[in-house]
């Protein structure tokens, strides 16, 4: 982007950021607080783990994959805050993130409070309500003003004739137009992203479903349960935007898809506290320190998918990346609640379950990522050396013979053209 342009829309990129920062709070933040109704869905269905963990394996996965509403919303705003930020992005990445730990904070404690007056249906009718304010978030965004010269036409050129294409070439042009199937073919950093985190976000959002009636199982009252949620994202609220700080500058900008493997490796070790003790106490203490984990990925999630891929390509990738999440949020909760269902409602498995996913996920990004640095560096090498070698003056060339000008005239003429 243009020094001029940014400086042109300064102002109102603030105004961008502070409308996606709300809209992630209200829909990134809003699946948290599922946990909260698990029990009461599965007592007024009188249904198993395993089937009421589809209700928020589908509502998650459509919310990355869909159409619809909630997916419109948050990869809108995400998409345009990368074309109005470039020197200051990984910071506005970073607070735009802190809407969700502000939905993390806010959903269970409103969830819970209308949960007693007016039950679940009552209060899914709210929350209906509530999500229209998304509409004027949508109102705020403005596509970034382009100076583009306008073209000089020399005369109207004559239409060349294309057969047209069948319906399954269409389709499949359309597909392949609009994903980013070909970015994933042909980037490797970008491939690395997307199958580790595909991987990882299996065993991610357990916590957020099953902290709450995992604690609550072993005697933990609603109320206190539901503060847990709130905890974590109340931390976030102060984690996030120091770690966009940091990861911001840019003598770490080369370091940012490490930090962000790390992180991830971190949630995985700390889920395990979890298998250990559900005291009250011991629970607080696991979502502190889930808290920095969690808040180093939700910072860097969207700045490292920016630094593998060029911005005029983002909104497909994060499309495509989105997309391959979705199956495994799909199936992530119900793999979970069919642990549940077969090991007497233990729920340590469940745990286990989510560190696997994290730490193997972590491992595969930050070695890999380590490879491509690795290769990178080789291939650079090699053509540095090559360079040199063209570079290098060459030998001038004689010939031998009796007469010493003849002589003399060819080496000069070997080395000017060498030159």
């Amino acid at each position: 982007m243009p020094q001029a342009l940014e400086h042109a829309e300064g102002c109102w990129a603030w105004v961008v950021l502070l409308s996606s920062m709300v809209t992630q709070g209200l829909t990134l933040g809003f699946p948290t607080c599922i946990g909260i109704f698990f029990t009461e869905l599965q007592r007024e269905f009188q249904a198993s783990n395993s089937e009421t963990s589809w209700f928020p394996s589908i509502l998650t996965a459509m919310l990355h994959a869909g159409g619809l509403g909630l997916c419109f919303s948050f990869q809108s705003t995400i998409t345009v805050l990368g074309f109005y930020f470039t020197r200051r992005r990984a910071l506005a990445n970073a607070l735009a993130s802190v809407g969700v730990s502000l939905g993390i904070t806010l959903w269970p404690l409103l969830s819970r409070y209308l949960l007693e007056d007016l039950g679940w249906r009552g209060t899914f009718l709210v929350f209906g309500g509530v999500f229209l304010h998304c509409c004027v978030c949508g109102a705020i965004l403005r596509p970034v003003a382009h100076s583009v010269t306008p073209e000089t036409k020399e005369g109207p050129s004559s239409p060349t004739k294309t057969p047209a294409p069948g319906c399954l070439a269409a389709c499949g042009q359309a597909i392949l137009r609009h994903l980013a199937f070909d970015i994933l073919w042909h980037n490797a950093g970008y491939r690395v992203f997307t199958l580790g985190v595909t991987w990882m976000i299996v065993g991610f959002p357990l916590p957020h479903v099953f902290l709450v009636p995992y604690a609550m199982r072993h005697g933990v009252d609603e109320q206190r349960a539901a503060l847990l949620i709130s905890i974590i994202g109340f931390s976030n609220i102060f984690l996030r935007p120091m770690a966009g700080l940091v990861a911001g500058r840019r003598d770490f900008s080369s370091y940012r898809k490490y930090l962000f493997s790390l992180a991830v490796l971190l949630n995985g070790l700390t889920n395990l506290v979890c298998t250990v003790s559900a005291n009250f106490r011991v629970l607080v203490g696991y979502c502190l320190v889930y808290s920095v984990s969690m808040s180093i990925v939700g910072a860097l999630f969207f700045q490292v998918l920016m630094d593998v891929v060029p911005m005029d390509r983002f909104s497909r990738a994060l499309g495509l990346c989105t997309i391959l999440e979705s199956f495994s949020i799909l199936i992530s909760p119900p793999l979970a609640g069919f642990l549940l269902d077969n090991t007497g409602n233990n729920f340590s498995y469940v745990f286990y379950m989510s560190s696997f996913f994290l730490i193997s996920a972590a491992l595969f990004m930050g070695g890999s990522f380590c490879a491509l640095r690795k290769k990178e560096r080789q291939g650079r090498q090699a053509e540095g050396e090559t360079a040199i070698t063209e570079a290098a003056p060459q030998q001038a060339l004689t010939v031998e013979g009796t007469n010493s000008s003849e002589k003399q005239l060819c080496t000069e003429i070997m080395y000017v053209t060498s030159v």
